[in-house]
């Protein structure tokens, strides 16, 4: 039996079918609710059930705290329907020609940029559109069907190719191909098949307020991403990019990024180190990445903040930002990377 699930404060409706999550159902009827990981280790797709019954899973008792679980906040990603719903979430404006698509693509090129990243070049299919927003994501669909997820890091094709930043896990399947560990390394002119583009992660274009971008290791890859949008739209609205990394290796851009304080008027690139050694040189900012917004800009009611990188800087970064520099929630938007080992963690 479906269930009509009606989105407040649009009053858009989609119908939810048995076995589907509340996310899965909207996205397939082209409504685009915001979402990063869809596996319950995020809280982007957090919404608030009004009215009717659900099944919520076990991830948001571990993600949201007891007073937002008993105002009705949950999952979208996690929760099931056992009646109609009403809810409350934030609709996302997708251009009209961004279509979700299977497709094989070629391995063009792998280019290390620190010793545990890996740049990879891909050829898309010259006769399939494939259009996406600066900071969507792609997942690779693996010979034994499971996924592995990266962020795009480029704002536009160049001639039907896509870059991406992936870093080795060590014992992950996936990376220790990337980085030719095992048996079947990747190589240039492999064949390996992907869906996208994905996510709800990119620039709201009619929201003015200053930006601030903050991102923690390969989170670097859609921020680069969404700053080269703005450079070729010729977007000056002010923004701000906290990077980090523990040792200076971990800022495998900084070139590209204090390039971009040539070129874009307003912006600014603030690097900081969590474990920075004595023998690193290191004389920039130091501590916890979103502790030096905090520092920097300790009233935040006036800005938006894109935030990627591991989900604790990411949950961090949102719950302090909210709750002590006054950043309005919806002016929060997240991507929070995380790997196979971090799902069984959650498994568990």
């Amino acid at each position: 039996m479906s269930f009509k699930v009606t989105v407040l404060p649009a009053g858009r409706e989609f119908l939810v079918e048995p076995g589907q999550t509340v996310l899965d159902a909207a996205l397939a009827a082209g409504i685009v609710l915001p979402y990063s990981c869809r596996n319950g280790t995020c809280s982007t797709c957090q919404g608030r059930v009004v009215s009717g019954e659900y099944d919520a899973g076990q991830a948001p008792a571990r993600i949201l705290d007891a007073a937002d679980l008993a105002q009705g906040h949950t999952l979208l990603c996690q929760a099931r329907p056992n009646s109609d719903l009403l809810i409350e979430a934030r609709e996302v404006r997708m251009a009209d020609d961004i279509v979700v698509r299977k497709m094989p693509v070629r391995v063009l090129s792998l280019d290390p940029l620190a010793p545990d990243v890996m740049e990879i070049s891909l050829q898309l299919p010259s006769a399939e559109a494939f259009r996406f927003q600066p900071g969507q994501y792609l997942e690779f669909i693996l010979k034994d069907g499971s996924r592995r997820s990266y962020s795009m890091a480029c704002g536009q094709l160049e001639d039907h190719r896509l870059r991406l930043h992936v870093r080795h896990m060590p014992g992950g399947l996936f990376t220790s191909r990337v980085f030719g560990v095992g048996a079947e390394p990747l190589k240039p002119r492999d064949i390996l098949r992907i869906e996208g583009p994905l996510g709800s992660f990119f620039l709201d274009p009619d929201d003015s307020r200053p930006i601030v971008f903050l991102a923690s290791g390969t989170g670097f890859a859609p921020i680069q991403a969404m700053v080269e949008g703005m450079l070729a739209r010729g977007d000056t609205r002010p923004a701000t990019l906290y990077w980090g990394g523990r040792r200076p290796a971990d800022l495998y851009r900084q070139d590209l990024a204090l390039g971009w304080q040539d070129r874009l008027p307003g912006f600014r690139y603030v690097p900081v180190l969590s474990e920075a050694a004595p023998d690193d040189g290191w004389e920039g900012r130091t501590g916890w990445v979103h502790l030096a917004v905090m520092a920097d800009l300790p009233d935040l009611s006036g800005h938006q903040v894109y935030a990627c990188g591991n989900p604790a800087m990411v949950e961090a970064a949102r719950r302090d930002f909210i709750e002590q520099c006054g950043l309005a929630p919806e002016a929060f938007h997240a991507d929070a990377f995380t790997s196979a080992a971090d799902l069984a963690r959650v498994d568990a």
